[in-house]
């Protein structure tokens, strides 16, 4: 690319400047990240016609003189500022299909494509100088409005619905009016979105595949196939997703990973987690959705039993020692620990948490966000919280030695430490700890309490009906005989409520493992998984599978719901 050192290695070439005048620009590139060309013209060291006259040569394409050029607000609609700006690039005009786009860097073929794609037409390049198109950008585009906001109107049946408008907050961080507001696949993406919201779906998946492009949500933990996209836009919805995204939409070859935030008129924030990945026929999009006002930070509206409730309140509440909340991907880990460091969030208290990443902004504890590029790993932050007279101590999630290390560490010394990890049950816990590295002493002297959990579909109250009890399925879940007459079964028949499925929202359950007497000897003894599990049972804690045949019995959930949990004793 000439953008960067290579514009200064040609510009050397031909004569214009001088390896000093370079090395100057190119430390003053480095410190502040601003555009080489721009530097090298506002240091005097070369003009921006001589620029462009040295693209022209190199390139063999014409080279225009913005300046003078009066830009037609209908051609400047057709590319965002954003990504104008990124790729310094700016569309000069329109004749028929063709698009004439000033390049600083015509060798840059990907954009080409995707500004192919997204305008719909055949790109005729031109070249001239970076400091010249940032110019033009800002002289054209006017006052940056790069915000958006998701905002909610009645229809004429009193439903409400989501649209897609341009506000001025400066903390929402969605670009809008990119291909403009009115373009079809503008229109397309943002009726996903709302529709995605409007169905109370966790998660978008946007999947290419070599004769079709597919949308599904999860909604209550089922994918279910949702709007089809129009044909062959794939490359163009995915570049629409990393714009807003403010993604590299040039890079098609890695995974990446950004942020869409968004606020309703009724003043609720919501996040798009988004995650891009390259497969056999084209990117795949996942957009993990996270409404804030759905999120449950009052402990006691866990829908936790009563008993298990008051041994996680005492427990967090200790000065010292180690809470870990585990489960799988999904399993409502991050809501549990949310709501014990809300229980935990008084004027008294420093609470500190380093999470990857922070999913919703608690005010009154200093949240810290990983960055591995920089070095800010869990294990560093950890060891920088030690230094800063912390009470509580949040580990978004323990992966690896050198972080459960520091964190058993801060755990020994006076602090309480909260996080999680990614097992299937609270016995695995103990040897997932073992395996990481932790002797069975520290895991015994530090871990106060293991929760582990799992969210199972809830039965539509709108739809809900009594059906026959199947003696078999509750055999397999381990129900006596005795016990049949205990259980009132119940299901969703479906409806327009639930999407048909017979589910709407999800109820979790939750296994306590407190780290008692009996239970701490027989770690230091080298229990295995099974031992634990046992030994849990002998002494009446209850097991994930207890919970769900709790929530079966009271008909809140159903038979297939906890089968497919996977939840065993």
């Amino acid at each position: 690319m000439a953008i960067g050192p290579r514009l200064g290695e040609l510009l050397i070439k031909e004569g214009l400047i001088k390896p000093a005048q370079l090395e100057k620009a190119l430390e003053i590139y480095k410190k502040t990240g601003q555009r080489l060309g721009v530097i090298i013209v506002e240091q005097g060291f070369a003009r921006e016609e001589q620029i462009s006259k040295v693209l022209e040569k190199h390139y063999q394409l014409p080279s225009i003189d913005l300046s003078k050029w009066v830009f037609d607000p209908q051609i400047l609609k057709l590319v965002s500022r954003d990504i104008c700006e990124k790729n310094c690039i700016i569309p000069v005009m329109k004749q028929g299909n063709t698009l004439v786009v000033a390049f600083a860097d015509p060798s840059n073929i990907f954009v080409r494509e995707d500004i192919s794609f997204i305008t719909r037409s055949k790109i005729q390049v031109v070249v001239t100088s970076e400091a010249s198109i940032m110019g033009a950008i800002h002289k054209s585009f006017g006052d940056k409005m790069n915000q958006m906001t998701l905002q909610q109107k009645t229809t004429d049946k009193g439903e409400e619905e989501y649209q897609v408008a341009g506000v001025g907050q400066s903390d929402i961080v969605v670009s809008g009016g990119e291909i403009g507001e009115d373009a079809p696949i503008v229109k397309f993406v943002n009726t996903v979105l709302s529709e995605a919201i409007k169905r109370r779906a966790s998660d978008i998946h946007f999947e290419p595949y070599e004769k079709k492009f597919r949308v599904r949500f999860r909604i209550d933990g089922i994918l279910v196939e949702t709007i089809e996209p129009p044909q062959g836009t794939m490359a163009v919805v995915t570049s629409r997703l990393k714009i807003m995204a403010k993604l590299d939409i040039a890079e098609k070859r890695k995974p990446q990973d950004g942020r869409i935030k968004v606020k309703t008129s009724r003043g609720s924030e919501i996040d798009f987690r988004v995650s891009t990945i390259p497969t056999l026929w084209g990117e795949k999009v996942v957009l993990r959705i996270l409404d804030k006002s759905t999120v449950q930070l009052d402990i006691d509206k866990l829908d936790m039993e009563r008993d298990d409730l008051e041994i996680f309140k005492t427990t967090i509440n200790y000065s010292q020692g180690m809470v870990l909340i585990t489960g799988p991907t999904g399993s409502g880990k991050t809501t549990t620990i949310y709501a014990a460091l809300s229980e935990l969030n008084k004027t008294d208290t420093n609470i500190n948490t380093v999470e990857d990443p922070i999913e919703f902004n608690l005010e009154g504890i200093n949240q810290v966000q990983m960055n591995v590029d920089t070095g800010l790993t869990f294990a560093v932050a950890i060891k920088a919280f030690l230094r800063q007279d912390p009470d509580v101590l949040m580990v978004g999630e323990i992966r690896d030695f050198e972080t459960a290390e520091i964190a058993f560490k801060a755990a020994s010394t006076g602090h309480m430490v909260v996080s999680t990890l990614h097992t299937n049950d609270a016995p695995s816990t103990i040897i997932r700890l073992t395996e990481i590295g932790i002797p069975s002493y520290l895991i015994t002297s530090c871990v106060n309490l293991i929760v582990a959990q799992r969210l199972l579909g809830k039965i539509c109250e709108n739809c809900k009906v009594a059906v026959e009890v199947n003696p078999q399925a509750l055999k397999i879940l381990g129900v006596t005989s005795k016990e049949f007459s205990e259980y009132k079964l119940m299901k969703g028949k479906g409806c327009s409520f639930c999407n048909n499925t017979g589910i709407r929202g999800r109820i979790p359950i939750f296994e306590l493992l407190p780290l008692t007497d009996k239970i701490k000897e027989a770690i230091l003894n080298g229990a295995s998984q099974a031992q634990l599990r046992n030994l849990s049972n002998e002494l009446g804690l209850k097991t994930l599978r207890k919970a769900a045949l709790l929530k079966l019995k009271r008909g809140e959930t159903t038979i297939e719901e906890v089968l497919g949990a996977s939840v065993k004793d």
